[in-house]
């Protein structure tokens, strides 16, 4: 449980905390539209409701409420509700799994661009490599740089598609040659899972890894896809449960248990998935044509590609003056809030510096592209790349 004193900020947490409950626009927001208590309960039956009301508000099973881990491990092609673990939170998922999985003296492999955490939290245990989306091809992942990548201690590779910040899903083709190495390695395979559903293009949507691989590891949350990160309910599925005793004994030392009132209300909303999914895809829709529209627009100073999941994008800011200078400028000017590429800078490779995340599964969103279109017709002169 060591935590070094000198461990890396939180770059987006830290960033987040300066700005998200101040700026006026939140445009890089990285959950699908949430909802009121209200909202969420008339979703639910009568019983539900009553149920809800009855709670008890005394400790819950470390592992998770049964019938809610029976409601999660439905949503798994294979599994059970003896292989799923829930966190408080998918961060907490996170922390445990690599303390859990990874000692001194292992090496892991890890996808970037990520979130920080990914690659964070191993780096404080353990040697860790990095292997790149490529930028300039589609964010493509190639399998051989995985395999280039391997040595005879690692222990473990993680991946997250949909990929935040850049939305990339790989082939079907690449995703199983993913599990090959894995299993031909005996490697665990950690997959950050929790944008699925949020595709489209149904067509490009994974299996899951836990359904896919034992020695897989599928995290998911209500935060992302379903749009509740205030119920702070997280999971880890897996065929492993030998190691998922061990992330319950570990959990613990953290959260303990989650909290009840969060485990019932995640319960009616996995029970109203469906219609919870279908909203927030269609908000993802017109979100997007928005964006094709926007970024149309402004061809001089951004390079778009809609994501191919998800609800964030990492588009390529050309201007004058960079990045992070466009982002700063227009939160303090206009109340526009976009991460720059820095937040997402890495510890184990150069990642792109011309690059913003921009968030897609929000209601509102047109409001804050009318601000952002504003403040560059009146910097215009400021930010207009010299070739134009």
């Amino acid at each position: 449980m060591a935590w070094a004193a000198d461990v890396r900020d939180f770059e987006l947490e830290a960033y987040f905390t300066r700005w998200e409950f101040v700026a006026r626009y939140h445009l890089t927001a990285s959950d699908a539209q949430s909802m009121t208590l209200a909202e969420l309960l008339a979703m639910a039956d009568e019983d539900e409701r009553e149920q809800f009301g009855d709670t008890w508000l005394g400790y819950t099973e470390t592992r998770g409420d049964p019938e809610l881990r029976q409601a999660i491990a439905a949503t798994y092609d294979t599994l059970d509700a003896t292989q799923v673990q829930c966190f408080a939170g998918a961060e907490e998922g996170v922390y445990t799994a690599m303390r859990v999985l990874l000692e001194p003296g292992d090496h892991a492999v890890v996808v970037v661009p990520n979130y920080q955490a990914a690659e964070t939290l191993p780096l404080e245990i353990c040697d860790v490599s990095g292997v790149e989306l490529d930028a300039d091809d589609g964010w493509r992942l190639d399998p051989a740089a995985i395999r280039a990548a391997l040595r005879p201690n690692t222990r473990l590779l993680s991946i997250n598609f949909p990929n935040n910040p850049t939305g990339h899903i790989p082939s079907r083709a690449v995703f199983d040659e993913i599990i090959d190495i894995c299993r031909e390695h005996d490697l665990y395979l950690f997959s950050d899972e929790v944008y699925r559903l949020l595709e489209l293009d149904e067509a490009k949507r994974l299996p899951q890894v836990a359904d896919c691989y034992e020695r897989g590891f599928s995290l998911n949350v209500m935060s992302k896809a379903y749009g509740l990160p205030g119920l702070r309910v997280g999971w880890i599925a897996s065929r492993d449960t030998a190691m998922l005793e061990r992330f319950n004994r570990y959990k613990h030392y953290l959260s303990i248990c989650n909290p009840a009132p969060s485990e019932r209300l995640s319960l009616v909303a996995l029970r109203a998935r469906e219609r919870i999914l279908a909203r927030n895809r269609d908000i993802l829709r017109a979100n997007l044509l928005d964006l094709d529209r926007f970024f149309a627009d402004h061809a001089d100073l951004f390079d778009w590609a809609r994501p191919d999941g998800g609800c964030v994008a990492f588009p390529r800011f050309r201007g004058r003056g960079g990045v992070e200078n466009f982002c700063r400028r227009l939160v303090e000017e206009a109340g526009v809030l976009l991460l720059p590429a820095s937040i997402y800078r890495s510890e184990l490779m150069a990642t792109p510096s011309d690059r913003f995340r921009i968030g897609c599964g929000r209601a509102g969103q047109r409001e804050g592209l009318d601000a952002m279109r504003e403040f560059i017709r009146r910097n215009r002169g400021d930010f207009e790349p010299a070739s134009t």
